[in-house]
């Protein structure tokens, strides 16, 4: 049983299907340099044949600059030409100067070679789910094969953007909507891919395709964006339920510290007093007094905690003390006797 093939086993094959620049057809210039030379010849001569030196020199300047005209072909590192000879494809010229016969050959289209980046866009496409998303998108993208960008599409740019634009319609009519805004890269993959399937026999190849902004009903950003809050509202909550459950028991443990060690309520109280007025703004009015200060803050009194730890060792003492058991008497036998009697 054979295993299916794998994204590089594609990629290998598609390179090997990938002809390289080098491999297309080159136009053979010797024919047109031979004719630019007889047109030179036969105005320069013409001219010194009919008057004189003048007549030909006359003559040799119209036929330059009618074959500079006409001929002269001069083309950038990344550009490519085709020539046609009366409607019929000859070849491909580039970089640098080159020559073609004139009136005879025409170069109609040029093919530029680098990296191009296509913006792309899909507007009211309903996903999987019947959202309705806008879509913006980059394409990059490069000629590979010369002739077949030429000779197999009538204009290789707006064909691959119409590509590009349907394979994304394609794409977003089978996701979702929570699939594309978590996963920008893997739709930018399968639209990629699918434009390479559609683009392939024009000689062109996708590079990748990066998804720059994808817009929904303002309605439906509000229905999330209420969502999103009621999640992290309720996040908070739970957070702040925990946190009080935690304090809870805190203040408990602290209880029980408070109440074996009298002192430390009392450190405690002078504490949250500093705390009070730490910032200068608040006024506090001190009152003497004999209570007990159980009601805090209010500190505890001189003879306040003085009662308050006696008592607390008097009911710690009470604690420690059990009662006797006393013995139980026993009945004497007079007693028994009467009761017989009676």
């Amino acid at each position: 049983m054979q295993n299916a093939p794998t994204v590089q086993d594609k990629q290998t094959a598609q390179n090997k299907t990938t002809v390289p620049l080098d491999a297309s057809r080159t136009y053979k210039g010797g024919i047109a340099a031979l004719i630019d030379f007889l047109i030179l010849v036969i105005f320069t001569g013409g001219g010194y044949y009919i008057g004189s030196y003048q007549f030909a020199a006359i003559g040799f300047i119209f036929s330059l600059i009618l074959v500079l005209a006409l001929s002269v072909r001069v083309l950038s590192e990344w550009n490519r030409k085709a020539v046609l000879r009366f409607g019929r494809y000859k070849g491909i010229i580039g970089p640098g100067i080159f020559l073609i016969i004139p009136i005879v050959d025409s170069t109609t289209m040029t093919i530029d070679t680098r990296v191009l980046s296509t913006s792309f866009k899909a507007e009211k496409t309903l996903t999987k789910d019947n959202v309705p998303v806008d879509v913006d998108a980059i394409l990059f993208w490069q000629v590979k094969e010369v002739e077949r960008s030429v000779l197999n599409v009538q204009s290789y740019y707006n064909s691959v953007l119409l590509a590009a634009q349907t394979a994304m319609r394609d794409i977003i009519g089978k996701s979702e909507l929570a699939t594309m805004l978590a996963g920008r890269d893997i739709i930018g993959e399968d639209i990629k891919g699918l434009i390479e399937e559609r683009i392939r026999l024009w000689g062109t190849q996708a590079i990748s395709v990066e998804i720059r902004d994808v817009t929904i009903p303002p309605e439906l950003q509000s229905a999330m964006a209420r969502v999103a809050t009621s999640d992290r509202e309720k996040q908070a909550r739970v957070i702040l339920a925990e946190s009080e459950s935690l304090a809870a028991d805190k203040m408990i443990e602290a209880s029980h510290k408070y109440e074996s060690d009298p002192w430390a309520m009392q450190l405690r109280a002078l504490n949250m007093m500093y705390e009070v007025s730490i910032n200068g703004k608040n006024v506090m009015v001190f009152i003497p007094t004999e209570t007990k200060g159980l009601a805090m803050p209010i500190p505890f009194g001189v003879r306040g905690i003085n009662d308050y730890v006696n008592e607390l060792q008097k009911k710690q003492g009470q604690g420690q003390k059990k009662p006797k058991p006393q013995p139980q008497k026993k009945p004497d036998d007079d007693d028994e006797d009467e009761d017989e009697g009676q």
